[in-house]
């Protein structure tokens, strides 16, 4: 199946996917790699407030490239997810809604999906010039010494993804497997 979904998102809103359907994503998307999401616990391990509210949002794991002149953004691939793993469950638990990225996450965040009733999907790796297209605009929003890493408010519209890990335990890097091995007998 395929969703239109605008951010944020309701753990309602996200219930009816399943892992394998494609999403047109539209609103705001927030970008955070590993130094933002260790600046982000430290920043709560303290009290502090967040750049940004964590309630429904979409965190997209990707250090875009620097625009060339007339462009919104560079190429805006994901990165590995593993890498945020052990950082992630706490975000969920706090509302974050959607993570995007590429990879296998682990036990731990499988369950704080479920738990959450969120939802992680990818990113077509290696083409980072086709999901930069779907930026329409961009602000640096926090920590700028980070560079790539930097937090930004990204605006997008119908930026195509695929759910891997959905509200009810499904996932596509279990299912598509084994629904492949079917076909194959």
């Amino acid at each position: 199946m395929q969703y239109e979904l605008t951010t944020p998102c309701t753990a309602a809103d996200l219930a009816p996917l399943k892992a394998g359907d494609t999403v047109l994503l539209s609103g705001v998307v927030y970008t955070a790699r590993d130094q933002a999401h260790k600046r982000m616990l430290e920043a709560l391990d303290k009290g502090e407030k967040l750049p940004f509210d964590l309630e429904g949002s979409a965190i997209y794991y990707v250090g875009p490239t620097p625009e060339r002149p007339g462009e919104v953004i560079g190429s805006a691939g994901p990165t590995t997810s593993g890498r945020m793993d052990a950082m992630s469950p706490r975000l969920l638990d706090l509302g974050n809604k959607i993570m995007i990225g590429k990879g296998k996450r682990d036990a731990a965040v499988k369950e704080a999906v479920v738990r959450s009733g969120a939802v992680y999907l990818a990113a077509l790796g290696g083409a980072g010039a086709l999901m930069a297209q779907s930026v329409k605009t961009l602000e640096v929003i926090a920590w700028p010494d980070l560079g790539c890493e930097a937090v930004r408010r990204l605006t997008v519209e119908k930026m195509p993804l695929t759910v891997i890990l959905d509200a009810h335990g499904g996932d596509l890097y279990t299912s598509g497997p084994a629904a492949y091995l079917k076909t194959v007998k």
